[in-house]
C-alpha cells in the first residue's frame, strides 16, 4: 500500500465528472487500499479517487465507531435521501476551510464492492454525512460550492492571493533573489 498525494484545491482535476468503473482488477483494488492508507495517515473521515487525482469513481469512507467499518463504495448511487441536517464538513482537498452545508443524514445507497458485487446499504449520520460529500467529488463537485456566494467569494479570493504570492517566490528564486 502506498500514501497517496492529495490535490487541493483549485486543480482542475477536482472539477472533472468522473469516469464509471468497468473493470474490477488488482489494479482498482490497490487503489482502494491505497484510499484506505492515505486516509489513515491523514487522520480523515472519507477519500475519493479525484481527491488522488483519478477520475474514477471510486471512494473510501471509515468514520470511527461506526457499526459499518471501513467501506469501499464503487459506482455508488443514492436511492433515497432522508432527514436533512445542517452539518461542519471540512475537506482534505481544500485545507484549512470549514462550513455548515445542508446533507440528508439518513440514505439508502446501492454501489458494487472491490469485486464488483452490487450491494444496497441503509446510512445514517455520519456516515450518510460522509458518503454525499466524497460523492460530491466524484461529480466534480466540493463542498465549498454548498456554501454561500458570499463565502465561496472569499475562498476564491484568498486561494488567488495565494497563488500569486506562491508566483511571486517561485519567480524570485528563479531569479537568484
Amino acid at each position: 500500500m502506498a500514501r497517496l498525494n492529495i490535490l487541493e484545491y483549485p486543480d482542475p482535476v477536482l472539477r472533472q465528472v468522473s469516469s464509471r468503473v468497468t473493470r474490477f482488477d488488482s489494479d482498482l483494488a490497490a487503489l482502494i487500499d491505497d484510499l484506505f492508507e492515505t486516509l489513515k495517515v491523514t487522520g480523515g473521515l472519507g477519500l475519493s479517487a479525484p481527491q488522488a487525482g483519478q477520475s474514477r469513481r471510486v471512494l473510501v469512507v471509515h468514520v470511527p465507531d461506526d457499526a459499518h467499518g471501513p467501506q469501499a463504495y464503487v459506482n455508488p448511487e443514492l436511492l433515497t435521501r432522508a432527514a436533512p441536517g445542517l452539518v461542519e464538513e471540512g475537506c482534505l482537498s481544500v485545507p484549512g476551510i470549514i462550513g455548515n452545508v445542508v446533507r440528508a443524514t439518513q440514505l439508502r445507497v446501492r454501489a458494487q464492492d472491490r469485486d464488483g458485487q452490487l450491494f444496497e446499504r441503509d446510512l445514517s449520520g455520519m456516515h450518510a454525512v460522509c458518503l454525499q460529500h466524497e460523492m460530491d467529488h466524484l461529480d466534480g463537485k466540493l463542498f465549498i460550492d454548498r456554501l454561500s456566494w458570499f463565502r465561496r467569494w472569499r475562498i476564491k479570493a484568498a486561494t488567488a492571493r495565494s497563488l500569486r504570492t506562491e508566483q511571486m517566490r517561485e519567480r524570485q528564486r528563479l531569479r537568484g533573489t
